[in-house]
């Protein structure tokens, strides 16, 4: 369900999941975790091969278009496997017998229900939030999970250096990094996830700017500015090297394995990008989440 009004919303993942892992019987799906107010936290898995590509969505809550994005791309990456048919020129099948695809497309359900839905009277958050959203009742711009913790803030690769560079002290609609690395629990979640999994690479999906975050403090393989120019001729995004950023999930997998992580940013304009504009975005980005598996 893709309401151009509502958006992407997690009973939306949840049924897709199931869809997904009744139809095919090499797709499954797991719980790795809760969010703060207990939703679990799903990851798929589709594939057979020995390479573990890991790729993850809605890090932020008004990011959740990336979500929509990511399960369409494991429907589509399912179907072609089950019927052998190629997708945007590649075999499937072939992919799928050389790589296991693990995909958490919402990390932050919370946050994504409230930029959807906001905080009626009813909510157990209500009086924070409000105050946390300087008394607004519009959460369409909120980033941070459901405590006010900025998600993508939260893994301890130069943690504190992030911390002073916000200056942000408290909870808010982005920005704030917590009180301490892994404060949170989605945040610890896909920690713990991705130290399970010897992944060989991420790519964690955010939105907007049509571009691809690569490196990170020169922790960053010999390999991966020309892994990322691969991606980036798949998809006409730009490359970037970005610097003046940390504590970010790609920044932290690549500190601690040394291995290529990215960061895609999906997509132009602001934030939410409305659902009008899904067909576009997705015809950039299958061939570069195809050629990520390729990596």
């Amino acid at each position: 369900m893709l309401s151009e009004e509502q958006g992407f919303g997690y009973l939306d993942l949840v049924e897709g999941a199931r869809q997904l892992v009744g139809r095919y019987s090499f797709v499954s799906a797991y719980v790795i975790g809760h969010s703060v107010m207990g939703k679990p936290l799903l990851a798929l898995r589709c594939g057979r091969g020995p390479r573990q590509i890991h790729m993850n969505g809605s890090f932020h809550a008004n990011e959740w278009i990336t979500s929509a994005l990511l399960m369409r791309f494991a429907a589509d990456l399912s179907a072609a496997y089950a019927t052998g048919e190629p997708i945007c020129g590649q075999q499937a099948e072939r992919l799928c017998r050389q790589v296991t695809l693990w995909v958490v497309p919402m990390v932050n359900p919370d946050g994504v229900e409230l930029t959807q839905r906001g905080a009626p009277p009813t909510h157990p958050w209500h009086r924070l939030l409000l105050e946390w959203n300087g008394g607004s009742e519009r959460f369409s711009g909120w980033k941070a999970n459901i405590r006010g913790v900025d998600l993508n803030d939260q893994f301890p690769a130069f943690w504190e250096e992030e911390r002073k560079r916000r200056g942000v002290e408290g909870p808010g609609p982005r920005d704030y990094p917590g009180p301490y690395p892994l404060s949170e629990p989605e945040a610890a979640a896909m920690a713990r996830f991705t130290e399970s999994i010897p992944f060989d690479m991420v790519l964690a999906l955010h939105t907007q700017g049509r571009e691809i975050y690569w490196n990170y403090r020169d922790y960053e393989p010999a390999e991966a500015e020309e892994l990322a120019g691969r991606l980036g001729r798949a998809s006409g995004y730009k490359p970037v090297k970005l610097s003046g950023s940390d504590a970010g999930y790609k920044d932290w997998f690549i500190q601690q394995y040394r291995r290529p992580g990215f960061t895609v940013e999906a997509g132009y304009g602001e934030n939410p990008l409305p659902m009008g504009g899904f067909d576009q975005i997705y015809v950039e980005l299958q061939p570069l989440l195809l050629e990520a598996l390729r990596l």
